[in-house]
């Protein structure tokens, strides 16, 4: 039987070494359990806040929050295709019904995440993304770029040199 060289070994601690820092945690699995954690908090917020959206354990909501975001990986590019038409129309707005949709659907397949009807879907899915747009821009986690620079103090001249808020 022949066992791996020791050159094998040392690349693969390398590698690992330099993947994951000194904890041996790469950066994708951090930015990944961040996002999780950031979702799964935004989930408990709707669940104490929407009536008809209610959770048994703290186990079935992370979960929940997991499922929600493998349907968001994976089922919402779809939907974003097939809906285009109307989510142009409506100027994006219908993009939170195929939030709630799914956070109906993650209700619907999981027995200990309950989702009463559409409108606790929809007002769930709501406040899920502003809670989530939030923490993300507090982390730096999102997709979201939000920055606020100030400019020069501004003079008697009125040049325009004021806040800026770049979106």
């Amino acid at each position: 039987m022949r066992f791996p060289s020791r050159h094998w070994l040392i690349k693969w601690q390398e590698h690992a070494g330099a993947a994951g820092g000194p904890n041996g945690m790469s950066e994708s699995l951090k930015h990944f359990l961040q996002r999780w954690l950031i979702n799964t908090f935004a989930v408990m917020v709707a669940v104490k806040i929407v009536p008809r959206i209610e959770c048994d354990s703290i186990t079935a909501l992370f979960a929940a929050s997991l499922l929600l975001g493998i349907l968001n990986a994976s089922l919402r590019p779809l939907l974003w295709l097939l809906s285009l038409p109307l989510v142009i129309i409506t100027l994006g707005l219908f993009a939170l019904v195929i939030n709630a949709l799914l956070l109906y659907f993650v209700g619907h397949v999981m027995k200990s995440f309950v989702v009463a009807d559409f409108r606790a879907a929809f007002w769930g899915s709501l406040i899920i993304s502003l809670v989530s747009l939030v923490l993300n821009s507090i982390t730096g986690t999102g997709d979201s770029r939000i920055e606020f620079r100030r400019g020069k103090p501004r003079s008697g001249g009125g040049d325009g040199d004021g806040p800026v808020i770049d979106v």
